[in-house]
């Protein structure tokens, strides 16, 4: 199996036309014609992943957030660098962020599923009607009160810390969730209806709105609420590959880079 034969599988599971405009997917580093020997998933494109994947024989390396984002302006083999290092490796290095954040089973969604919502629409859709798009609101089994809530939430993932904003409403029966950084979507969330809007790095400005607007924030973390998702990435890429049984496909051992002062 060739790096082309999965960019074509990544193709069906989260098409390029999902991105963001701002944003750089596909096959950043090395060679669509390169046969595969092993799939090494990973959030971050962070150096050590490089001996890890050299110790699972792992040539391509499908992170979530680009290796390559902003334009290079220079690349220094002297100088600790993820593309150098993937280079002088032999990896391949395939991108797969905001289509993946936007398409069904997409990281959103693997959020909201963890949660047990029901009636799962995006967030903010593609256009009208799509169940593509950013974030996920719907509705949970039956209302909870927030300290329930933020117990299933603990259950469904495992957030480093929890940061609040807004009033706690008294109880919780529609949430609105989206991994990684989508502050700028809660007056979204709010005018859908969500009693609580799940996502991470939220804004200083953003956290006094919802004081005012009446809208519970919850900061689970950026790494806390994306990285769930990689795991489903590699079950809907087995399941399209599972003709070549001998192609293996790894998690990466990550971790938040971010930790609570002791």
């Amino acid at each position: 199996m060739h790096v082309q034969t999965i960019l074509s599988i990544l193709e069906q599971i989260a098409p390029h036309l999902l991105a963001s405009e701002w944003d750089n997917v596909g096959l950043l580093i090395g060679s669509a014609s390169s046969k595969v020997s092993g799939i090494l998933l990973a959030l971050d494109p962070t150096i050590s992943l490089i001996a890890e994947a050299q110790a699972v024989d792992a040539n391509l390396i499908i992170t979530h957030h680009p290796a390559i984002f902003q334009p290079l302006k220079h690349l220094r083999t002297d100088q600790p660098s993820f593309v150098a290092a993937a280079l002088r490796a032999g990896i391949n290095v395939i991108g797969c962020h905001t289509n993946f954040d936007a398409t069904c089973e997409g990281v959103s969604d693997v959020l909201a599923q963890a949660l047990g919502l029901t009636g799962i629409s995006p967030l903010l859709a593609q256009e009208q009607g799509s169940r593509c798009g950013l974030g996920r609101i719907g509705f949970l089994p039956e209302p909870l009160a927030p300290e329930d809530f933020l117990s299933r939430l603990s259950q469904a993932i495992a957030v480093p810390w929890l940061l609040e904003a807004g009033p706690r409403p008294a109880v919780i029966a529609k949430a609105a969730v989206c991994g990684g950084s989508c502050a700028d979507l809660a007056e979204t969330a709010l005018a859908a209806g969500a009693d609580v809007f799940l996502t991470s790095e939220i804004k200083h400005h953003v956290a006094r709105w919802a004081e005012e607007a009446g809208l519970w924030l919850l900061d689970g973390g950026h790494f806390a609420t994306e990285n769930p998702a990689m795991r489903r990435l590699g079950q809907l890429l087995a399941e399209k590959i599972q003709t070549d049984l001998r192609l293996k496909i790894h998690l990466a051992r990550q971790k938040t880079p971010l930790k609570l002062v002791q």
